[in-house]
């Protein structure tokens, strides 16, 4: 799927809960002039991988939210299945964090004490891949929630992707803060018992915003 397709595909996406964006030459769909300002690109998979698709938000001059999502199929097949893994996955939180459209049926919406201040916590829910049967564990976010309690985060934005891979007797977490690895996210989802069985992915995106008072 090329730019044009894609931006008209998230015009449209945008449309559907009343936010109207602006497209631009170079494939970014603008807010008003301005940030926030989102863009994705489609990378075709070779030699019978996936493919990938790149979704960036830009918040400010100087900061940027980067997601990449995973796309089976060839062609087109496979672009379409990264975006539906986007809109189930990271598009409700980015709307509610980034474009104040809420819905909480789409997300957990809480809020968490971190230092002297309260944030507004959207959670996207969990995408799993090769186990649609699988729970994944309730206290994952507690145990996130704790970790990110010993950080002194800077007063705006935030952004968490955590994702659990199992494959055979192999077990791995990653955690990122702001597109940046987070070692003490890594050991908060080591530390969760995670269900053993067959091979699977857990993935999760989490977007912070300080609340105003």
């Amino acid at each position: 799927m090329d730019s044009a397709a894609l931006q008209k595909y998230l015009l449209r996406l945008f449309e559907r809960h009343d936010v109207e964006l602006e497209p631009d030459e170079d494939g970014w769909l603008v807010t008003d002039d301005d940030f926030p300002a989102i863009r994705a690109s489609w990378h075709e998979g070779v030699a019978g991988e996936p493919g990938r698709l790149d979704v960036d938000v830009v918040l400010s001059e100087e900061r940027r939210i980067e997601e990449s999502f995973v796309g089976f199929g060839g062609a087109d097949a496979g672009c379409r299945d990264a975006l539906q893994t986007f809109e189930h996955n990271a598009f409700h939180p980015l709307l509610a964090a980034c474009w104040y459209v809420t819905d909480d049926r789409r997300m957990r919406i809480t809020a968490w004490d971190i230092g002297v201040r309260t944030w507004d916590v959207f959670i996207g829910p969990f995408n799993v891949r090769g186990n649609g049967e699988l729970t994944v564990p309730a206290e994952v976010m507690d145990s996130i929630e704790i970790a990110l309690k010993r950080e002194a985060l800077t007063p705006e934005l935030h952004w968490l992707r955590l994702t659990h891979r199992h494959t055979g007797d192999d077990a791995r977490c990653e955690a990122l803060l702001d597109n940046e690895p987070w070692t003490a996210g890594t050991l908060a989802l080591d530390a969760v018992a995670w269900p053993d069985g067959a091979d699977y992915s857990a993935s999760c995106f989490v977007l912070l915003d300080v609340r105003d008072y």
